[in-house]
């Protein structure tokens, strides 16, 4: 089976425009949640991590969406530090995001073009024509999970020996439409987000976008591989928006990938959860790490720093658990203080030194799905 490297990666967030910065952001405990009033979003004061008004991301923007302009932004900072040939038809790129440029609607007559225009395959097209990629440009649009699946996805295609290089951009805007959507649930948190801890009540969104690049060719220069060692995707078919009561259907996705990547549970380092702070999905989170022997492994969540940013979420913290892996750092649980599952689980409070080797990346949505991917790094 062939080796799949990461070889570049970007995450552009309201803590920074470049892996490092978000890194070194989340180290010194800084957190992009905020109390907004904007009754664009709103007609009441909401917490959120948005990105300040009138952000500039690239140049001329004019001919591309916020949603767009995060994609845009993410890949070209991805690609400042790998040599990958765009034009190439051995590279592909794969687009993750649930909601893409649904706020379109908000403000325009539905017609057509619009419809059109807020299609997901048409700010696709846009982006690959931006950057000149010769191959047709996949779409991940998979609820939550995406940005993890699109990674899975990522792997196996250069598995297969169809492509060499794939680049993975996830992106999501927060909007009147996606909040209310979360409102309606009464899923949203009147504070910031608390994962896993005793007084969770709800999700905190927010927005961003972070970028992956994976190839069969290991990156020149590097005192350490990160590869991607297996993935896998489930559902557990419980309900349109409740997660699964027995946590069986993530474990399996969890089972699958470590089985896939031939590593056992005392092999795992860290686990970066999905962590939402509702209270059915940390629940369901917990029984699946138990029913996989993970219960003591160190688990954190990043939803206290990022909000949940829905298709890029996956990828988010999977750059920030790369950069995890290469610093020896598990980041703590932002808003973690009380144990508050049936299951115990060890839920990193503070920023864990420690040399870590091997991380699970778990992710579940709307719909039952659930997915899991496994990264490892490798001392050159």
């Amino acid at each position: 089976m062939k080796d799949v490297f990461v070889v570049a990666d970007n995450i552009v967030s309201p803590l920074g425009f470049s892996s490092a910065d978000n890194f070194r952001q989340l180290t010194e405990g800084i957190s992009g949640i905020q109390q907004h009033n904007n009754i664009a979003i709103a007609p009441e004061p909401f917490y959120a991590s948005l990105f300040a008004p009138q952000t500039t991301f690239i140049e001329a923007p004019a001919s591309y969406t916020k949603f767009e302009q995060l994609l845009i932004a993410s890949i070209a900072g991805a690609l400042q530090h790998c040599p990958v040939d765009i034009k190439s038809p051995s590279t592909a790129l794969i687009i993750s995001t649930t909601k893409g440029n649904i706020s379109l609607i908000e403000t325009e007559p539905v017609t057509p073009a619009l419809k059109e225009r807020v299609a997901l395959y048409t700010s696709a097209q846009l982006v690959a024509g931006h950057f000149g990629f010769t191959t047709q440009p996949l779409i991940v649009s998979h609820a939550c999970i995406s940005g993890v699946l699109a990674i899975t996805t990522g792997m196996r295609l250069l598995r297969s020996g169809q492509y060499r290089h794939v680049v993975i951009a996830g992106a999501d805007v927060i909007t009147r439409f996606v909040l209310s959507g979360f409102q309606s649930f009464q899923a949203v948190s009147a504070a910031p987000c608390k994962p896993f801890d005793a007084a969770r009540n709800g999700v905190t969104l927010g927005e961003g976008a972070a970028t992956i690049v994976l190839s069969v060719d290991p990156p020149a220069n590097a005192t350490a591989h990160i590869r991607v060692t297996g993935g896998a995707v489930s559902n557990d078919a419980n309900h349109i928006s409740g997660p699964s009561r027995t946590g069986q259907e993530l474990f399996q996705a969890m089972q699958c990938t470590m089985h896939e990547a031939g590593v056992a549970a005392t092999d795992i380092d860290f686990i970066s959860a999905h962590g939402t702070a509702t209270l059915y999905n940390d629940e369901m989170e917990s029984k699946a790490i138990t029913l996989a022997g993970l219960q003591d492994v160190p688990v954190n969540s990043l939803k206290g720093y990022y909000g949940h940013t829905l298709g890029a979420a996956g990828l988010i913290e999977s750059v920030i658990s790369i950069h995890s892996l290469l610093q020896n750092l598990v980041i703590p649980t932002k808003g973690f203080s009380e144990p508050g599952t049936t299951k115990s689980l060890n839920v990193c409070s503070i920023l864990q030194p420690g040399f870590l080797k091997t991380c699970l990346k778990t992710a579940s949505g709307f719909g039952g799905c659930n997915a899991a991917v496994l990264f490892n790094k490798q001392l050159i």
